[in-house]
């Protein structure tokens, strides 16, 4: 099931998010998020936070934002998306994806960009399934865990 993500959502999507920070190379973050953090998020932007559970158990999360500052940026947004490893292979990244994408839209937005680790080519084989074009490799834009990373964009007209 796939609803707007509410502040009692902020502990899991937390939990989530910190492991994807602290224990892989899938994002170049490394600054931890916090519950605060969350509900103010959640709480700001409602139409923007989309959690997904699978037999009433939090299963991952979707958002996104402006891809960059400026007004020439305004119809152009950028998307995080995280699944629970324990709930890949059921369609929920694809129905998060979905939901992000509406939403995204029917706020005037028309373009949505994935920023991806070179380090997780399940993502990058995910968003070509949902027909993310790649439109740009940026090589050694990041480093995390003594590691140079890749930065891989990929972008859907909506």
């Amino acid at each position: 099931m796939i609803r707007p993500a509410s502040p009692e959502d902020s502990s899991a999507i937390v939990a989530l998010w910190n492991w994807m920070i602290q224990d892989t190379l899938a994002t170049f973050t490394t600054t931890t998020k916090t519950r605060a953090e969350l509900e103010t998020r959640i709480t700001a932007q409602p139409s923007q936070f989309y959690v997904a559970e699978n037999k009433g158990v939090f299963a991952g999360f979707v958002t996104f934002g402006p891809f960059r500052p400026g007004p020439g940026y305004a119809a152009t947004v950028e998307h995080t998306i995280i699944i629970d490893p324990k709930a890949h292979g059921f369609g929920i990244g694809r129905a998060l994806m979905a939901q992000a994408e509406t939403a995204a839209h029917a706020a005037g937005k028309k373009v949505m960009i994935g920023a991806i680790s070179s380090h997780n080519p399940a993502a990058i084989k995910f968003h070509e399934r949902l027909e993310y074009m790649k439109v740009g490799h940026l090589p050694g834009v990041g480093h995390k865990q003594g590691h140079w990373l890749d930065l891989i964009l990929m972008q859907k007209n909506l």
